[in-house]
């Protein structure tokens, strides 16, 4: 608050400073005193070119300062994000170019065409070559980088190579859950009427699916190196929006339609660590649509890894199904035979035996 009104404060002295010296000069030529008016021109000439040397210069230093604390410098960690970051260095290649030239021509035109007695104005108020210029070539240039965006936007969005690995992805304030299909590869279906029927199955997975029956729930996305992605978004409240910037993915999160994308990462965790040079480096999964006032708390972790680090963490992982019907799991019946059995063996205690 306290560099707000600081902030606040100049840029209302600012305002006040430059309308007393405009005032200043109305004065000065009602008076006569045309000569102080031309001196001012000079002056606000000079002041300008001076803004324009310095803006540029500022411009730069603060790109060659931050430049190297941007995602640039590590490079898409998907191998459709090199595509996207390349299209963006074009975009902002073209767009900056313009922007350089347009700036200096906009304040030297204003230093040098200031007032001078002996120069007339001369108005150009028509000129349709010209015109056709100005406005067919920036609608040439803006449609073809519309075209490079939209054909790698349908990439993402459309159909994912057949050996992707499936992630569902459900959004809530403030947090993300992740599931996966179990050996049959398919997702079970989701119906809202379940939530929490029974009691704890928050992401309401419909158990009356036998497709759903060895589905695995983890908090942490897990993902194999060098093969394809495919997220199945859904959001349970409001719109959120999964935010993978290393990625460079994004895609909304929206309550009662599911969003889909695929990429293929391309470094694993631990190789990003490398490259980062920060041994502690997760990449992120980011909420980058305002949800609430716990938006900035909603954060997500993907863990990289090789693909024989990911089949042994499948292996390790339980369907989600056996936490809520433990009488359906095979490995908690063998146990508990496998105890009962000991007890009795241990104890002493009379078997029965059915006889015939």
């Amino acid at each position: 608050m306290k560099d707000f009104f600081v902030i606040a404060i100049a840029i209302m002295i600012f305002i006040i400073i430059f309308q007393i010296a405009k005032a200043s000069e109305y004065v000065s030529v009602l008076k006569g005193e045309e000569k102080s008016a031309k001196q001012n021109n000079r002056i606000n000439g000079f002041m300008l070119i001076a803004f324009l040397v310095f803006g540029l210069i500022g411009a730069w230093y603060c790109n060659s300062l931050y430049y190297g604390k941007t995602l640039f410098v590590q490079g898409s960690a998907s191998v459709e994000g090199q595509e996207i970051d390349t299209m963006l260095y074009v975009t902002i290649a073209i767009t900056g170019t313009i922007f350089v030239i347009t700036q200096v021509l906009l304040f030297w035109f204003a230093f040098k065409y200031q007032h001078k007695d002996n120069k007339k104005a001369f108005y150009f108020p028509h000129n349709t070559k010209l015109e056709l210029i100005w406005t067919t070539i920036p609608a040439i240039v803006l449609t073809v980088l519309v075209v490079f965006g939209l054909k790698h936007w349908f990439l993402i969005t459309g159909d994912a190579p057949k050996d992707a690995v499936v992630v569902e992805i459900t959004g809530h304030q403030f947090g993300w859950d992740m599931r996966y299909p179990g050996k049959d590869s398919v997702l079970g279906k989701i119906d809202y009427k379940k939530y929490n029927q029974p009691s704890g199955n928050s992401l309401a997975v419909d158990f009356d699916d036998p497709a759903s029956h060895d589905d695995i729930r983890a908090s942490e996305m897990h993902l194999p190196v060098g093969r394809p992605v495919k997220l199945v978004i859904h959001a349970q409240d409001v719109i959120h929006d999964v935010g993978l910037s290393h990625f460079r993915m994004k895609m909304d999160a929206v309550p009662g339609i599911p969003t889909t994308m695929w990429f293929t990462p391309r470094f694993t965790t631990k190789e990003m660590q490398v490259r980062t040079g920060n041994p502690n480096f997760v990449y992120e999964i980011s909420c980058d649509q305002m949800c609430g006032k716990g938006h900035y708390s909603m954060r997500g972790v993907i863990i990289v890894e090789t693909p024989e680090e990911y089949a042994k963490w499948m292996a390790e992982q339980k369907p989600e199904y056996f936490t809520y019907f433990k009488d359906k799991d095979p490995d908690a019946n063998k146990t508990e035979g496998a105890d009962s059995a000991g007890v009795a063996k241990g104890t002493g205690a009379p078997v029965a035996t059915a006889h015939k």
